[in-house]
């Protein structure tokens, strides 16, 4: 495994900057250390063997879970209308809602 080179405070500021975020020297410092911690993190993940490992874009299996789309007969204008307050041919009537 190669050694992670820990970030300079340049690095770290110029990080910062990129995310608009502003920092303090503590900030900086800190923030320096933990960012080169998650860099050698993922260097070991890079040196994982997984070339027996199908990509995949999920962790677990997916299934649809909505029913399958078939057309089947409409329902009668007539029913449906029947009890609405007011109608306009096949059509519900309701107030208009936008100002003018």
């Amino acid at each position: 495994m190669v050694a992670a080179l820990p970030l300079s405070p340049e690095e770290v500021q110029h990080i910062a900057t990129l995310a608009r975020v502003g920092l303090s020297e503590d900030d900086v410092a800190r923030f320096g250390e933990q960012l080169s911690q998650i860099l050698e993190y993922f260097q070991r993940l890079g040196e994982v063997q997984t070339d027996d490992v199908p990509p995949t874009p999920y962790p677990l299996p997916l299934h649809n879970v909505m029913r399958e789309d078939a057309s089947r007969p409409s329902y009668d204008p007539e029913d449906i209308l029947a009890n609405a307050p007011e109608r306009e041919d096949d059509l519900f009537r309701v107030e208009a809602i936008l100002e003018e």
